[in-house]
């Protein structure tokens, strides 16, 4: 077996919000995203319980009336069905887990 390394988070450019899936195996999910500075990940909900794990950046993570600053590898853990969005201070990268 040869064994590569995936360059999908160092390859991508910023160009406002980028979303793809890196990986789908039974129940688990893991999403690539990157958020251009400036530019909002529009409040929405995730059907399940998720992590988000900032790489590259400083966003704002909005929830439950509350604004939450992360950098660089902060995790923040969500509950399924909550309304949420995530706001770019600067070019970031983050994967969604869930």
């Amino acid at each position: 077996t040869m064994y590569t390394a995936n360059n999908i988070l160092l390859k991508r450019e910023y160009d406002g919000l980028q979303i793809s899936q890196v990986k789908k195996s039974g129940s688990l999910e893991v999403l690539s995203i990157s958020l251009e500075a400036g530019h909002i990940f529009p409040e929405h909900i995730s059907h399940k319980d998720a992590i988000l794990l900032l790489l590259e950046g400083e966003v704002y993570f909005g929830i439950e009336n509350q604004v939450i600053n992360l950098v660089p590898l902060q995790l923040f853990e969500f509950k399924a069905d909550t309304k949420h969005f995530v706001k770019a201070l600067t070019d970031s990268k983050f994967l969604i887990i869930r």
